[in-house]
């Protein structure tokens, strides 16, 4: 299954202004041999110049170098593929695919020029890399690929609908897909972590109103023979619950000032530094870099705004308290 009118397709890509880049891929299965052991691998036919535009191959090599086109036996294989054939740089490998059109079997000498570590246990050791014109021959595809990755200028343009990129790409016989349908995992994890911090920010907006509840009914009670003066003296109760509010007005200010000089401090802090979690899995992908945290202008307007709406709300069981307070009550507990 090769793309269909693949030049056509080349040749809107190179015209997509919504497009940054693409590179071209072969795809197949093999068997490669070393002097001391046999394993299958998935092999990947790759543009070396354009494919650094797209993925992260080259940056991944720990040892050797890249793919180069004036290499064309050049192999770059994984370092668990490469402990388990017992190999190393310039070592020899023989790599045996079964040709596209007519299933026989073909070979091909390879010379190790690199080896590779994503941290990914299928990618390290059931994966290699040969150069884009080497595996079209070796499979007999002629000029034909398997896949095109490309990568667009802004990240909102992959569910644009005015491009129509996923409809007018799926055509001739062809699929185009955006990698939320060709990583559904990583789609339903981002989905399940807004859902996650949806759910921790009510509970912690329950917590900050219960404290705050908590606090001015305290406050209350330690001042209740300030409030029955001020209720002899002719205070009227809408005023009494007015103080309260107020109260809890610059409790909520002076708390979000310091929490957002606190967050912004702590967040630029994380975004110069980075939280490493480099190595770590999520869905067949792998952190490569330090995760940098952003500030974004829903985080220091919508968050402070619902912390007000949610204070206030506490604040109004105790300012009815105070409006309601019994005068002779509140005389008795002075004694």
């Amino acid at each position: 299954n090769t793309i269909k009118n693949l030049k056509d397709v080349v040749s809107e890509l190179k015209s997509e202004k919504s497009i940054k880049s693409y590179t071209l891929r072969v795809t197949t299965f093999g068997m490669l041999s070393s002097v001391s052991n046999v394993t299958t691998v998935l092999v990947f036919g790759i543009d070396s110049e354009t494919e650094k535009n797209i993925s992260q191959i080259d940056k991944v090599i720990t040892q050797g170098k890249f793919l180069d086109k004036k290499n064309k036996n050049a192999l770059l294989i994984g370092e668990k593929l490469a402990e388990m054939l017992d190999v190393g740089l310039g070592d020899r490998i023989v790599l045996t695919v079964a040709q596209a059109k007519t299933g026989e079997l073909s070979q091909e000498l390879f010379r190790v020029s690199g080896i590779f570590k994503f941290n990914v246990k299928t990618m390290d050791a059931q994966t290699a890399f040969i150069n884009l014109d080497k595996s079209k021959k070796l499979l007999g595809t002629g000029e034909n690929v398997h896949e095109i990755a490309f990568k667009f200028n802004n990240l909102s343009d992959i569910d644009d609908p005015v491009l129509n990129i996923w409809e007018r790409y799926s055509l001739y016989g062809n699929e185009a897909l955006p990698w939320k349908k060709l990583l559904p995992g990583i789609e339903a994890a981002i989905s399940m972590s807004s859902f996650t911090t949806f759910i921790i920010g009510i509970l912690l907006f329950a917590v900050v109103a219960l404290v705050v509840m908590n606090t001015l009914f305290m406050s209350l009670y330690e001042r209740m023979q300030e409030f029955a003066i001020l209720r002899a003296i002719g205070t009227r109760p809408f005023r009494m619950a007015s103080m309260i509010l107020v109260e809890t007005g610059v409790l909520c200010t002076i708390s979000i000032i310091t929490g957002l000089i606190c967050g912004l401090a702590l967040t630029m802090a994380a975004s110069a530094i980075g939280i490493d979690y480099t190595g770590m899995e999520l869905g067949s992908l792998t952190f490569r870099e330090p995760i940098r945290p952003v500030i974004t202008f829903r985080q220091i307007t919508l968050f402070p705004f619902f912390i007000c709406i949610f204070t206030l709300l506490a604040a109004i069981l105790p300012a009815f308290n105070a409006a309601r307070f019994n005068l002779a009550d509140a005389m008795k507990q002075k004694d």
